[in-house]
């Protein structure tokens, strides 16, 4: 049996990362970074950089917080043709389902803050992931619950694109065997292509 304090360095410094990522992403939007102007221009950047597929099926979720507002993507995607669909919470320790959403859909509050559609449920193509904190490896820092490496494993021919502001980037990500590298990363200044693992 493993000691239960084995995973405690990777864990602290996960913490602590997260304490300085959510410090690093409240300074930027304090200095005049506006969540819907950078989402517009990292919409502009996906674009043009790594447009989704005809056809695809694209994943994005909803601002909470001081988190960058991917509408300006979702509603120029879903005006395109493309399915739109955000994330539903299940309990802990399971992966997010993901079910349709359009721009005037009515939405559901659940427990973490976050807005559900109604809409029928489905796989995603392309999956837009928040982030706390990014490296240029494609390693992601998130929140903590672990659902978005738990939803990636399960989805393997996906492409994942972490979006936030580029203040969030990072040096290293501390990463553990069951973190899930992104594809490429988005923000109000480009798209960083990630080196497949």
């Amino acid at each position: 049996m493993v000691a239960p304090h084995i995973s405690l360095p990777l864990d602290e410094a996960k913490r602590q990362a997260r304490l300085a990522a959510l410090a690093a992403r409240a300074a930027a939007v304090s200095t005049g970074q506006d969540a819907t102007a950078c989402g517009t221009a990292l919409a502009e950047h996906v674009l043009a950089a790594c447009p989704p597929p005809a056809g695809a099926i694209v994943a994005g979720f909803l601002p909470i917080g001081d988190e960058i507002d991917l509408r300006p993507l979702l509603r120029t995607l879903h005006a395109r043709g493309h399915t739109i669909v955000l994330p539903v919470t299940p309990p802990r320790g399971q992966p997010l389902s993901f079910h349709v959403w359009t721009p005037e859909a009515p939405l559901i509050t659940e427990r973490f803050g976050t807005q559900a559609p109604t809409g029928p449920a489905a796989v995603p193509d392309v999956v837009l992931v928040p982030l706390l904190a990014f490296d240029a490896r494609g390693h992601r820092l998130g929140y903590g619950g672990g659902y978005y490496d738990r939803t990636l494993a399960g989805l393997p021919t996906r492409f994942a694109i972490g979006c936030g502001y580029a203040a969030q980037q990072v040096e290293t990500v501390p990463t553990g065997p069951h973190d899930i590298p992104l594809d490429a990363v988005a923000t109000e200044r480009g798209v960083i292509r990630c080196p497949r693992h």
